[in-house]
């Protein structure tokens, strides 16, 4: 291991589709590692300048959060070009398959910890958004890559296929607002945030059902 842990951000931009509808969305992709290792969290878009982010680092895995097509667009190409595994939630087979048909992944586990830069990172499987949704705790760091599950403000979406508002509900009151206030979230996009400042929240989330 050389150099501290850190965590490093990639922005891309480029189109999220299901349903038959598409938008247009700026996607956050974290680096997670020290001056040798590191690992990628969520594929979208455009793999240039995520292998850049990388740069001439080890690339030990490239997680995906979920696998709407925008949080997965390139994840092959990197798993390829970097030698690296991809890793998803078999909850998300369906989703995965629009995408990359035929493609193989490797399979996250609620509780599975990853190693990386001396510490590991725990994922937490948080449905509702998607089936197989992941958030990524980080505790080292006080750190939570929630993807598309909690933002700023509020849930992810739960108006499209695949998705469930009480499930969402669930995993962020029982797992999420479980960790430490003070934990900062890492967000599939916008800001971020922390499980503090969206805790009291919760009830106003619920009775307006979005």
């Amino acid at each position: 291991m050389s150099g501290q842990l850190r965590i490093e951000h990639v922005l891309t931009a480029g189109v999220f589709e299901l349903d038959g509808g598409s938008w247009d969305v700026d996607n956050n992709i974290w680096l997670i590692g020290d001056d040798d290792d590191v690992i990628i969290i969520d594929a979208a878009h455009d793999a240039k300048p995520i292998i850049a982010g990388a740069g001439n680092r080890n690339v030990t895995a490239v997680i995906c959060t979920h696998g709407h097509n925008d949080h997965v667009t390139v994840a092959p190409q990197l798993g390829a070009d970097l030698h690296a595994p991809v890793l998803l939630h078999r909850g998300d087979e369906a989703l995965w398959e629009m995408t990359h048909p035929g493609e193989k992944y490797w399979a996250l586990h609620d509780g599975q910890r990853i190693a990386i830069a001396g510490t590991e990172i725990e994922v937490i499987h948080t449905p509702g958004h998607s089936p197989g949704s992941v958030s990524l705790h980080l505790p080292e760091a006080k750190a939570l890559f929630s993807g598309d599950t909690l933002f700023s403000g509020g849930p992810g979406a739960t108006g499209r296929s695949f998705s469930d508002f009480p499930t969402i509900i669930g995993s962020i009151r029982d797992k999420l607002f479980a960790l430490p206030e003070d934990t900062r979230v890492y967000t599939g996009h916008g800001d971020g945030t922390t499980i503090g400042s969206e805790a009291p929240y919760l009830e106003e989330w619920i009775k307006r059902g979005h």
